[in-house]
């Protein structure tokens, strides 16, 4: 089930949420900010046609979203992707600071981002659901991993 994956792309989920503050400190208001999060969605990695199922359908979004766990307690990737662009872009923040981390990395990291550059504030109350639902697949799915001894 393997699909390549770009992250993580910093070492550590609290330097991904860095990073993400400062990419959107360089934008002025939040036209640009919608449009570098619907140029983030484009890169995220191709999703195969054959995952797009209700087994990875997430619910609680508006839009259309589906999301695979891949891997064990020391590293888990998640592919994900929606039908919509900037619902897409949401996903690439959150797999930019989740994916590719241990299951004690996701558990111990708050999506700070969110507050930080603002979404929080930017977003309806149909996507911050979605964001919410999202956040909270990663960290079940980190949670039911099995302690590694």
């Amino acid at each position: 089930m393997t699909t390549a994956s770009p992250f993580p792309l910093e070492p550590t989920a609290a330097a991904a949420q860095a990073a993400i503050a400062e990419e959107f400190a360089f934008f002025g208001d939040w036209s640009e900010r919608y449009q570098y999060l619907i140029d983030l969605g484009r890169k995220l990695p191709a999703f195969p046609e054959e995952w797009k199922t209700e087994q990875h359908r997430l619910l609680g979004c508006q839009s259309m979203v589906w999301i695979v766990p891949e891997g064990n307690a020391q590293a888990l990737r998640f592919h994900a992707i929606s039908d919509s662009a900037i619902v897409s872009g949401l996903i690439y923040l959150a797999l930019r600071v989740y994916s590719g981390r241990s299951a004690a990395e996701i558990l111990a990291t708050e999506p700070s981002y969110i507050q930080d550059i603002g979404l929080s504030r930017h977003l309806s109350p149909t996507r911050s659901n979605g964001v919410a639902a999202m956040l909270a697949f990663i960290r079940d799915t980190a949670q039911s991993q099995p302690a590694q001894p």
